[in-house]
């Protein structure tokens, strides 16, 4: 059997600045981080990654794509087969939502691996599998288009942030994913259950929640950061996306990294 084609992925910063992995959330590509860009590769070599059936990535990059079979665990593997790509032996990770579980499982399963973790409107368990995997079988069997209607109300706090250029983007690349992959998504959420190794992450860890957010409200960012240790909360008035306060997690996530380059003596040292 032939090896599994990378996940497209897109690498902007100084060559010899320290690495910074992005995930994406569920439905979105690696224009979610667009805002944030512009400061983070000041200082960073930051990756962006498509999860699989998403933006430019395949769904043939699946280990499995049976329904059922694709775990959190699985997507984890291919964010380390980018680093591995890369030479990447300890890397800096932030993610959103389904972006955060990956990083969530990279620090608990391969603490060695990540210098620091922020999760972003994300938690340890999505709530029950039964409703993740009547999503995914709806896509497989009608496509897209049924998430069409109902994805604003879940990623945007105000309506008319889906009418922006950011919001029709972010829609767009939903519009785009292929139901393969988003499916295989959606059973990694309904597997997702990482409760029991929280306190096994030892990374510095940042976890923001959206004041604003109804697909995972704050109690799933409290949970997260009372589980690690010595996370840091902070919240922002913000849906699931943080698409309404960009500056905000920019912010926090720089201040986060700031931090972790003190700590983490991989990291070279950079003037603004």
């Amino acid at each position: 059997m032939s090896a599994s084609p990378l996940l497209h992925h897109h690498i902007v910063g100084p060559a010899d600045a320290p690495p910074l992995v992005l995930g994406p959330s569920l439905g979105t590509s690696r224009a979610v981080w667009e805002p944030q860009l512009p400061s983070l590769t000041r200082r960073f070599r930051v990756l962006r990654f498509d999860l699989p059936g998403h933006g430019g990535s395949t769904s043939a990059a699946l280990p499995d794509p049976e329904p059922g079979r694709t775990t959190v665990g699985h997507l984890a593997s291919l964010v380390l087969a980018l680093a591995d790509h890369h030479g990447w032996d300890r890397f800096h990770y932030a993610g959103i939502s389904l972006g955060g579980a990956i990083g969530a499982h990279l620090a608990a399963r391969h603490p060695e691996r990540v210098a620091s973790l922020a999760l972003v409107c994300s938690s340890a368990h999505f709530g029950p599998a039964e409703p993740w995997h009547e999503r995914a079988d709806l896509v497989r069997l009608k496509g897209i288009a049924p998430l069409l209607e109902t994805s604003p109300s879940r990623w945007f706090a105000t309506a008319d942030v889906a009418g922006t250029p950011f919001g029709r983007r972010l829609l767009g690349s939903l519009a785009d994913a292929d139901p393969v992959g988003y499916a295989a998504c959606c059973d990694a959420l309904a597997d997702y259950d990482v409760r029991p190794e929280l306190s096994a992450i030892s990374a510095p860890a940042l976890v923001v929640g959206g004041t604003l957010d109804t697909a995972t409200p704050l109690e799933h960012a409290r949970e997260l950061a009372d589980g690690i240790p010595n996370a840091v909360l902070e919240t922002i008035a913000c849906g699931h996306l943080a698409a309404e306060r960009p500056r905000a997690l920019q912010d926090v996530l720089a201040a986060h990294l700031g931090m972790a380059q003190g700590k983490d003596r991989t990291w070279i040292s950079q003037d603004d």
